[in-house]
């Protein structure tokens, strides 16, 4: 079973980075497609980027765009989330989700196992 870890989370300035990681401490990682996704105070869960676990296709939120990267290093069963020229709009908790297989069709649904959330908080 697939056991989600997230960390990296904290408190910046706007403009500064924070690179997050997701570690699976189970055995499947190597068959999961990896996803983030981020919820603000009195928001609705939504998608921040995705990575596919075999073909490292990529897919991005518009709103992340030219600022996050997603990669993953499946050795270390770990996938990262680096986030650069930080708002304050990007405050929120963020989850690391996985989905069996290849991300075909939308790659923002069908996410099985969640972690716990990071905290991330941007001041202006």
């Amino acid at each position: 079973q697939v056991q989600l870890v997230e960390s990296g989370g904290g408190l910046v300035q706007a403009g500064d980075s924070l690179r997050l990681s997701c570690t699976d401490s189970g055995r499947l990682f190597d068959r999961y497609s990896i996803g983030w996704f981020r919820q603000a105070p009195g928001k609705e869960r939504e998608f921040v980027a995705a990575i596919e676990w075999t073909r490292n296709k990529m897919y991005y939120a518009d709103s992340v765009k030219g600022r996050f990267t997603i990669s993953r290093d499946n050795a270390k069963n770990t996938v990262y989330l680096q986030m650069n020229s930080l708002k304050p709009e990007d405050t929120a908790i963020y989850y690391c989700g996985a989905r069996y297989g290849l991300l075909v069709g939308d790659p923002s649904e069908k996410y099985a196992y969640w972690g716990q959330g990071t905290q991330v908080a941007v001041s202006s």
